[in-house]
């Protein structure tokens, strides 16, 4: 038997002079570091051009505060961050030097006032729900900034660091548009129970619980720059792969029914409703005059008005043979879809894979070879 844990140590110390230019990131790759430079270069640069445009008053001022490199590193390099967010970059900076003018009014010390503005900077960010680590440097430029930050008194919060702030998000919201990333952050949305019954959800049942999450973080005693939602994500799809391999690699080609039952997206109703009762199936894929798959029908799509099957039918979910039947858990689970129609390249219907045929290739041992149809 293969010692995991010992080919794991020796891989471990083969790698050890390279260690240190491992990313520290989980997820991290080498096009997302590229990316993360490139956005801060043009997000950094363009922020003090336009702001020097629209202030119209020179170099005299202080144009880019610098907080706004560190606000850069987190919304270019981790822009899923809890600490990235539109509201964490711009309330948290905006609030923080807020704080530190009143508290440069209050305390002459400087050395007593740059503690009290960060430990108060801290304490704001937090009650606004806008954490947010450059904002310590915005209060200590508040504290330390000298004439210019002086005269200015608490509009310097909003002129140059607020509008630094905004410039600066609205750029990163067009760069990672523009890579294909997702920004301001979206959550997943949260399971529900599609019946309308008290019950959680069927994929719910199983396995660890959202308060499961809060008392695993409880136990634990840190904080984690992740946002919740997206560690209980995170850990439901380890959850997934796990199964995965503790059943072989099955594939969507090892389990698929090749014989489908399809209907022609001119046929009427009667005649769906009839394949449906004649072979004891949940749902039709719909097909054009092209053999193409276009949709799913089933009985709750035949219990609304209409004539044409074109007119009811819904969206259907679709898998490639080479697809990991492991990944249609997710999709047969979720209290409305029955089953996934295995497509070509050319969306033709090759094979089906319903619910019944999911579960008993969970259930089935994983010394038993997969059977083919």
């Amino acid at each position: 038997m293969t010692n995991r844990h010992g080919d794991a140590d020796e891989r471990s110390r083969t790698r050890s002079p390279s260690k240190f230019f491992v990313p520290i990131l989980a997820g991290a790759t080498l096009r997302d570091r590229i990316l993360a430079c490139m956005g801060a270069l043009v997000g950094i640069g363009l922020t003090g051009v336009l702001c020097a445009i629209g202030y119209g008053r020179g170099f005299d001022v202080p144009l880019l505060v610098a907080p706004m490199g560190a606000s850069a590193v987190l919304l270019f390099a981790v822009p899923a961050s809890p600490l990235a967010q539109p509201w964490s970059i711009i309330g948290g900076n905006t609030i923080s030097a807020l704080v530190g003018i009143a508290v440069s009014r209050l305390i002459h010390d400087p050395v007593v006032a740059t503690g009290v503005a960060v430990g108060l900077a801290i304490a704001a960010m937090s009650l606004a729900r806008c954490l947010h680590p450059p904002g310590g440097a915005a209060a200590l430029t508040a504290v330390l900034g000298g004439p210019a930050v002086a005269s200015a008194g608490f509009m310097f919060a909003f002129v140059p660091v607020a509008v630094n702030c905004i410039v600066l998000v609205a750029l990163g919201w067009l760069f990672h548009r523009l890579s294909r990333h997702t920004y301001p952050h979206r959550h997943v949305p949260v399971v529900v129970n599609p019946h309308g019954t008290s019950d959680i959800p069927a994929q719910m049942r199983l396995g660890f619980r959202e308060e499961d999450v809060d008392g695993a973080l409880e136990d634990l005693g840190e904080t984690f720059d992740i946002d919740r939602e997206d560690l209980n994500r995170l850990l439901h799809r380890v959850e997934l792969r796990s199964l995965e391999c503790s059943h072989g690699p099955f594939r969507v080609s090892d389990i698929m029914s090749r014989d489908v039952i399809c209907i022609d997206e001119n046929a009427d109703v009667p005649a769906a409703r009839k394949l449906l009762l004649d072979h004891e199936v949940r749902s039709l894929p719909v097909l054009d005059e092209a053999d193409r798959l276009i949709g799913s029908l089933g009985l709750r799509e035949l219990s609304q008005p209409g004539i044409r099957i074109r007119d009811l039918m819904s969206k259907a979910r679709t898998a490639t043979p080479d697809t990991p039947a492991s990944q249609l858990i997710e999709p047969l689970t979720d209290g409305r879809t029955h089953a996934v129609t295995v497509v070509d390249d050319g969306r033709r219907v090759i094979g089906i894979v319903t619910q019944t045929d999911l579960l008993a290739s969970v259930l089935r041992s994983p010394e038993r070879p997969a059977l083919n149809s």
